[in-house]
């Protein structure tokens, strides 16, 4: 199979354009006074490279509290109640659908 000029120089293009492109240079972060990041250059933005002393740092345990983990279980708990709640359809019967059109036609 042969390959036409105009696609076989698009090609060409295209792979020369992605081995010349370089990376993308990523924006610095910076953290205000309690050690969070912030976009640089806003209001209450450290220098660039500035990071809270280890001994200032406030470290919050790793998993949700016991009042979290309490609001999940109630929320999926009620999911399933509000599941279990709904009418059966099983879609055998006609009267499971809703009335569609050309029902009214006779069908020969």
């Amino acid at each position: 199979m042969k390959l036409s000029v105009i696609p076989a120089s698009l090609l060409a293009f295209f792979a020369t354009v992605l081995l010349l492109a370089g990376p993308a240079p990523a924006a610095p972060t910076c953290q205000d006074r309690n050690g969070l990041t912030i976009k640089c250059g806003t209001e209450g933005a450290m220098p660039v490279g500035w990071s809270l002393p280890f001994e200032e740092r406030r470290f919050k345990p790793a998993g949700p509290s016991a009042s979290e983990l309490l609001g999940l279980i109630a929320t999926i708990g009620l999911l399933f109640a509000l599941i279990a709640l709904l009418p059966e359809f099983d879609g055998t019967r006609s009267s499971d659908w809703g009335k569609q059109e050309g029902d009214d036609q006779e069908r020969v």
